[in-house]
């Protein structure tokens, strides 16, 4: 990495630096020959950073930022607050007050470019969903899902911020469910592993899984080509849901009646049983994979496939060891279980009706 003084060299700044996917693209930035001075912030500790890299330890929310944006030409702002801690009520700040915080703050630096991290699940899983969703596609964040809310209001604070810096330039991107290494992947990846041993239909919804390395590229290209407007990130195509369940080795489930779903849901969301709210079924439900044709347009490639990431993300489940008759004797075991459940569910509703 050339020197900050150097003649024209870019100033990067990235939030959210401590992260899985923060470090990944730090390095990158560390390397580029055309950045000559990078700082990352993150409200953690930050350990181990490349030669050359400024660690800051920061809380965005609170903190006054400007100082630590200065000579910033670009921001990268992978920080965010509204995790599972968030799913059963609002944060105190959520992620779209957090982006506002740093644009306002890029603002009064000058910065020219900023490259914000959204989700592909503020579009929301709904049945009349088009497959794949393309950019074009309308924002339409289920109810009772905070996560994917708060990343509509990253993007409205980004289209604010864009129509008062008419030079400047926005990457947002989308992301699909981004998995790392077994046994590190994320709250949502996890949340939505859980949600899906409720099935309500016969055809589970289409997937994707996007390896964590793809997703820090992604970021890395958008500061680099100074991209402008929404991209969605995700490996070519999808897999179908039967194809995850054969990948996990997991059991045959047993389909259960919407509204029973629903209720066993909440029960287990409830007692602390489970660390899924019901909110999240609806994504396990219905189709809601995105089209990468504009980001590949623009020279991203991917280099994991939706299978291979899932693969090295997932360990295969003890079912994949049983032989096909303790399979069925055990699949036949439990349905019984979730019959009795159900019947159970009913005297208990009716008897405090």
């Amino acid at each position: 990495m050339g020197s900050a003084s150097d003649l024209g060299a870019e100033v990067v700044v990235i939030t959210g630096a401590a992260s899985t996917l923060g470090r990944r693209v730090v390095a990158l930035a560390s390397e580029d020959p055309a950045v000559g001075r990078v700082v990352a912030l993150d409200r953690r500790p930050l350990h181990r950073l490349p030669a050359g890299v400024e660690g800051r330890t920061v809380d965005l929310a609170h903190a006054d930022i400007k100082p630590l944006l200065e000579g910033a030409t670009s921001i990268v702002h992978l920080a965010q607050c509204t995790g599972p801690e968030a799913v059963d009520g609002e944060p105190q700040v959520g992620d779209g007050l957090l982006a506002r915080r740093v644009l306002d703050a890029a603002s009064a630096v000058g910065a020219t470019h900023v490259v914000l991290l959204s989700s592909a699940t503020a579009y929301g899983a709904w049945a009349n969903n088009p497959v794949p969703l393309t950019e074009d596609a309308p924002l339409r964040p289920n109810p009772g899902v905070p996560f994917a809310s708060e990343k509509a209001e990253v993007e409205r604070a980004a289209a604010d911020w864009r129509d008062a810096h008419p030079a400047a330039t926005v990457a947002l991107l989308r992301p699909t469910i981004t998995v790392t290494a077994a046994g590190s992947n994320g709250w949502l990846a996890k949340a939505l592993a859980r949600s899906s041993s409720l099935p309500i239909t016969d055809d589970e919804p289409p997937a994707q899984f996007l390896d964590v390395n793809d997703l820090a590229s992604a970021v890395d290209l958008a500061r680099r080509g100074r991209l402008d407007g929404p991209r969605n990130v995700a490996p070519d195509g999808w897999i179908s849901g039967d194809t995850v369940r054969a990948l996990a080795g997991g059991p045959p489930r047993v389909r259960l009646p919407e509204r029973l779903a629903i209720r066993l849901a909440g029960m287990r969301w409830r007692w602390g049983l489970a660390p899924t709210p019901p909110a999240l079924l609806p994504f396990t439900v219905h189709p809601w994979v995105v089209a990468n044709d504009r980001l590949r347009a623009d020279g991203w490639e991917p280099t994991s496939t939706n299978e291979e990431a899932y693969v090295g993300s997932h360990r295969a489940g003890p079912w994949a060891t049983l032989s096909p008759r303790r399979r069925q004797e055990l699949a036949l075991g439990a349905a019984g279980v979730a019959l009795a459940g159900a019947a159970v569910g009913a005297i208990a509703l009716l008897r405090r009706r």
